[in-house]
């Protein structure tokens, strides 16, 4: 791409944590008579040049909606190509920890096939001492549903005596979250002309800017992403303040 229309913006003016809702994979592909997998595969390569791209501006995390525990009610042969992609894609990213990255999984890995799970702990284990950029992968992810296994874990620790509901506050609870010890997103952007975020990250996004942009994800570029960067830069973040 062109040279960066952020190459001028003081690095501590940049959102510290990007959220980005990949949609509009099937879409894409159907307005050129493709399979929806074709959208998916086109999609991933996507993801890899976005990350890249944030790594590349000091964006220090990045988390990407690539799975909701919505999706299983998708067609099973779709369901099963886009396991397949992920297992593949997965694979390809852990030959390449030259980037930096430190990788995460956010959601509820269990329902996966095993393969995909090894391969998971395995990245995350490989990546972890990473420091240019933490990029989260929401995987079997649901905003809700990750709320709730919070709020099991502190009942849990309040049955056993280590812990009592006087105790649980704002801060505590965030800690049981899959995003624990990281910052709350600044900014979320969602491509595909939807108006909605969909169950992603409902708790860390209380005070994230939201930008919503009218481009599928398979189209979506590092200028789209700079694009919304600028917007984040023009609103005045008061967090319930003056």
């Amino acid at each position: 791409m062109a040279k960066s229309k952020l190459a001028q913006v003081p690095a501590e003016h940049l959102p510290v944590h990007i959220g980005l809702i990949m949609d509009g994979n099937g879409r894409w592909a159907a307005k050129r008579g493709l399979p929806r997998t074709a959208g998916h595969k086109k999609g991933a390569e996507v993801f890899g040049e976005i990350a890249r791209h944030c790594r590349k501006i000091g964006i220090r995390y990045l988390t990407v909606y690539a799975f909701s525990t919505e999706n299983w009610k998708r067609p099973a042969d779709e369901v099963e190509a886009l396991m397949k992609l992920l297992y593949q894609y997965l694979n390809d990213t852990f030959k390449h920890q030259d980037e930096d990255a430190r990788i995460c999984f956010l959601g509820d890995p269990t329902p996966l096939a095993p393969k995909i799970q090894q391969l998971m702990q395995r990245i995350q284990q490989e990546s972890a001492a990473n420091t240019a950029i933490t990029v989260n992968v929401a995987l079997n992810y649901g905003g809700r549903d990750e709320i709730v296994h919070a709020a099991r874990r502190l009942a849990q620790q309040c049955v056993q005596g280590s812990l009592t509901p006087e105790q649980i506050d704002e801060p505590l609870f965030s800690d049981y979250l899959y995003t624990a010890g990281q910052p709350d997103p600044d900014l979320i952007v969602r491509p595909s002309g939807e108006l909605r975020t969909s169950n992603f990250l409902p708790w860390q996004a209380a005070y994230a800017e939201l930008v919503f942009m009218d481009v599928l994800w398979p189209d979506f570029s590092p200028a789209h992403l700079e694009e919304a960067i600028l917007q984040y830069l023009t609103r005045t973040r008061r967090f319930g303040g003056i």
